[in-house]
C-alpha cells in the first residue's frame, strides 16, 4: 500500500519505487485527517481537493480516499487488502512524526517503510562539524550544498499496477482543475527566472514562480527545481530546507519563541485591531492589499508577507503566533516550518531573525516595491481613503521601548 500525504504525484516518487520492489501491485490511499483539515480555511482545502483529483486521474481513477484517523484507518485497510508493507514519504513535522509512530505501532507485523521526503535533503542530515545543528542560515546553506541530494526516482503512474479500491469516499467537486505544475515551472524558468533576483520583491509584477503550493503538497519535488536553477532562487529553496531542519531539531518552536527572552515581550490583545488587520482595513494600503490578496487567493507575495507581519507585531503589538495561525488557515502553500519561522524572523525571536529594531515602514515599502501603486489598485483600491488605525511613527517607538525592556 502507498499512503500519500505531502507527495501527491507519481513521478520522482521514492515511496512508489520502494513499493514496486516489494510487489507489482499496490493500493494508493489518501486519508482526510481532521487534525489537519480543521485548522484549514476553504481555499487551502479546495487546493488539496484539486491535487487529489489530479492524482486520481494519474492513477486511472484508482486512488482510495477515506475520511478518518490515520492511526485506525491505515492499519484497518492494510489488513483488509492483506498488505505486507505500507510505503510513505517520511514526514518531519511534529504532528506527522507522532502520527507515523502511532500508525507504525498499530500496524503490528505490517512494515511501515519510509522512503524519501518532501525535501531535497531530509531534516537532521546536515550538521556542523561537531554534530550539532546549524543555527544560522548561510553556513547551513553552504553545508547543504556540499551535502548535495539524490537524483530523481525513476517512477510514473505505471511503476506499479494500482489496485481498484472496493470503496472510496468522494472527493468534493472543484471549480477548476489543477494546472500542470511542471509546465508552469518551465514557463517561469524560461521567461522570468533570469531576472528573478532583480524582480522577486515586486508584488506589482508577475515575477515569482508560484511553486510554493505545489511544493507544499508534493505535486513537484524540490529536486525538479534545483536541477534547473541556481543563485537567488536556489537560496529560497534552501531557506525552506533550513526551516524544516530547525523545526526537526526544535519542534516546540512551532508554538514558542526560539529565543526565549522574547517570552517576556509585552503584547497587546486588541481584537478589533486584529480583525482590521485580517480583513485588510488598516488604512495602510500595501498592508490592506496583502491581507485581501490572502483572503481572495489563498496566497500573498513574499515581500508583502514580511510587511504585514511587521505591521501586526510592531505597529499593532500583537503576538506573532496570532498572525501565523491566520496565515496557516488561509495560505494554500501554508507549511508549518516555513510559516512559523518566517514569522519569528520578522518578530525577532527566531533563528537568523531580523533585528527587532528593523521595523518595516509600510509607506516606504510601498514606494519602493509598488512604485506605481498597481498592486494596491488591484487588491485594495479603497484603502487610501481609510483612516489609518494607528500612527506608524508612534507605534514604532512603542515597539522599540518594549524591546529595550527585554534586552537585559
Amino acid at each position: 500500500m502507498v499512503w500519500f500525504r505531502r507527495d501527491l504525484r507519481t513521478s520522482d516518487h521514492p515511496a512508489i519505487l520502494a513499493a514496486a520492489e516489494r510487489s507489482p501491485r499496490a493500493l494508493g490511499l489518501f486519508v482526510l485527517d481532521d487534525r489537519l483539515l480543521k485548522p484549514s480555511g476553504q481555499p487551502r482545502i479546495d487546493f488539496l481537493h484539486r491535487c487529489l483529483h489530479a492524482l486520481t486521474d494519474e492513477l486511472g481513477g484508482r486512488l482510495m480516499v477515506v475520511h478518518g484517523d490515520p492511526v485506525q484507518t491505515v492499519p484497518r485497510i492494510a489488513r483488509e487488502i492483506g498488505a505486507g508493507s505500507v510505503h510513505i514519504s517520511a514526514d518531519y513535522a511534529p504532528y506527522g512524526r507522532r502520527r507515523d509512530e502511532a500508525v507504525e505501532e498499530a500496524l503490528g507485523d505490517v512494515e511501515l517503510v519510509r522512503s524519501g521526503s518532501p525535501y531535497a535533503v531530509a531534516p537532521g542530515r546536515v550538521l556542523k562539524g561537531d554534530g550539532t545543528p546549524f543555527k544560522v542560515f548561510t553556513p547551513f546553506r553552504n553545508a547543504w550544498l556540499d551535502h548535495g541530494w539524490r537524483g530523481p526516482a525513476d517512477t510514473d503512474a505505471s511503476t506499479v499496477d494500482w489496485m481498484k479500491p472496493e470503496r472510496t469516499d468522494e472527493i468534493p467537486a472543484v471549480k477548476e482543475n489543477l494546472p500542470d505544475a511542471l509546465k508552469l515551472w518551465e514557463k517561469f524558468r524560461d521567461e522570468r527566472l533570469p531576472d528573478y533576483d532583480k524582480t522577486r520583491n515586486r508584488p506589482d509584477l508577475d515575477a515569482t514562480s508560484r511553486m510554493s503550493a505545489f511544493l507544499r503538497w508534493g505535486v513537484l519535488h524540490p529536486r525538479t527545481l534545483l536541477r534547473e536553477c541556481d543563485g537567488t532562487y536556489r537560496n529560497e529553496l534552501a531557506w525552506r530546507e533550513f526551516y524544516a531542519d530547525v523545526l526537526w531539531h526544535k519542534p516546540e518552536t512551532a508554538r514558542q519563541n526560539l529565543d526565549r527572552k522574547f517570552d517576556r515581550m509585552e503584547h497587546d490583545d486588541d481584537l478589533e485591531l486584529f480583525e482590521a488587520w485580517k480583513q485588510g482595513r488598516t488604512g495602510y494600503p500595501i498592508v490592506d492589499a496583502g491581507m485581501r490578496q490572502l483572503l481572495e487567493e489563498g496566497f500573498m507575495h513574499n515581500r508583502v508577507r514580511m510587511i504585514v507581519a511587521s505591521f501586526l507585531v510592531k505597529d499593532l503589538h500583537l503576538p506573532w503566533w496570532w498572525g501565523a495561525r491566520h496565515f496557516m488557515e488561509h495560505l494554500i502553500d501554508g507549511d508549518l516550518a516555513s510559516n512559523q519561522h518566517n514569522w519569528q524572523w520578522v518578530a525577532g525571536s527566531g533563528t537568523d531573525a531580523a533585528p527587532f529594531f528593523r521595523v518595516f515602514n509600510p509607506m516606504t515599502q510601498a514606494k519602493k516595491f509598488d512604485p506605481d501603486g498597481a498592486y494596491v489598485r488591484r487588491y485594495a483600491p479603497d484603502s487610501p481613503d481609510i483612516t489609518p488605525i494607528v500612527d506608524h511613527a508612534v507605534e514604532r517607538l512603542v515597539a522599540l521601548d518594549r524591546y529595550q525592556a527585554i534586552k537585559s
